[in-house]
């Protein structure tokens, strides 16, 4: 029986094993690896995509960009999309590219399976156990930490997307989670997407569970108020109220969708703080000076929300003391129950 091709294109490592212990064991397959839509595209010409799951958010080449190059070129290569990015125009812009569907991060497997058959890719047996990899999984060294945990915050800020851009009715464009670890007094470097020399608001909420603890923070240009009142249609109000409601809606939508990814992905349920407005048209400096005094190293992730024709940013930061991404990475690969 001749084998098929199966192509997964994700420039997390995590993600890309995770994918391939998908793939049902009953199916006849080799699987193939790429990183970026360029190398898919380089693998596809090999033959080494019959059939390609296909990440959204890469770089050097997105997901978009790879699919409009197959269809303009025609390419031997159905084309399933993988993303945690689940915005209803984001699947709208790959099913009209040509894609065959479209599934969310994290995978479920039964779905997966259901899914193949109804396209009539895969035909076995519906009980097949999911095929497994022989690569160990610990130690872990610190890149392979980083990449998991860029994954996961990649899966839940996908949610925090789609949530934004049901309540704003606006594409929210996603981008790689930027990841460092970094000393209490460096905590400002982490949010390089803000002009440091404009005033910024920021609302702060705190979270634990099962040994993790975080801090979010959701950040503002103060300038690009009068643009979130218009997409939330707060007109209604004075200014002051208007902006204070814009800040508090906006934050608990990211704030909350991101732990809800987080909690399903890591099978905990946090306990959150209530929200703490940390400053209004302050320097950045200023209001970072109380959150970084708490812990020695941070791990910090910063997202960037973006509405582009708006000009208008929502940077989100997680912040975790650095034993917490032991125990991310721990719940992640089933090694802490």
């Amino acid at each position: 029986m001749t084998k098929t091709n199966v192509l997964i294109c994700d420039d997390s490592a995590f993600a890309r094993k995770q994918m391939a212990r998908a793939v049902p064991d009953g199916w006849e397959v080799d699987i193939h690896f790429a990183v970026n839509g360029m190398n898919a595209i380089e693998q596809i010409h090999q033959g080494n995509g019959d059939v390609m799951f296909l990440d959204l958010n890469m770089p050097v080449m997105d997901g978009y960009q790879t699919m409009e190059i197959i269809r303009k070129e025609d390419l031997p290569c159905l084309v399933i999309v993988v993303s945690g990015d689940v915005q209803p125009e984001a699947r709208q812009r790959m099913l009209a590219k040509g894609a065959l569907d479209f599934i969310r991060k994290p995978i479920d497997n039964d779905k997966l399976s259901t899914l193949l058959k109804q396209y009539g890719i895969y035909t076995g047996d519906s009980a097949a156990t999911q095929r497994t990899l022989q690569a160990a999984i610990s130690p872990a060294s610190e890149t392979e930490m980083f990449d998991a945990f860029r994954e996961v915050v990649n899966v839940a800020m996908g949610r925090a997307g789609e949530n934004l851009a049901r309540l704003l009715n606006e594409f929210i464009d996603l981008p790689i989670p930027n990841v460092n670890v970094i000393e209490n007094n460096e905590l400002h470097m982490a949010i390089a997407e803000i002009n440091r020399n404009e005033s910024v608001s920021a609302v702060s909420k705190g979270f634990v569970s099962a040994g993790i603890h975080g801090e979010a923070l959701v950040l503002f240009n103060d300038t690009e108020f009068a643009s979130i009142i218009e997409l939330l249609n707060y007109h209604q109000l004075s200014a002051a109220p208007a902006q204070l409601e814009a800040l508090m809606d906006i934050s608990n939508i990211i704030i909350g969708a991101c732990l809800n990814g987080l909690s399903e992905q890591l099978n905990v349920t946090f306990s959150h703080s209530s929200p703490i407005i940390l400053g209004r048209n302050r320097e950045l400096e200023s209001i970072l000076t109380t959150t970084r005094q708490r812990w020695s190293r941070i791990v910090a992730v910063e997202v960037c929300f973006a509405i582009k024709h708006k000009g208008v940013n929502f940077d989100l930061l997680l912040l975790f003391p650095e034993k917490s991404m032991e125990r991310i990475y721990s719940r992640l690969v089933g090694t802490e129950g």
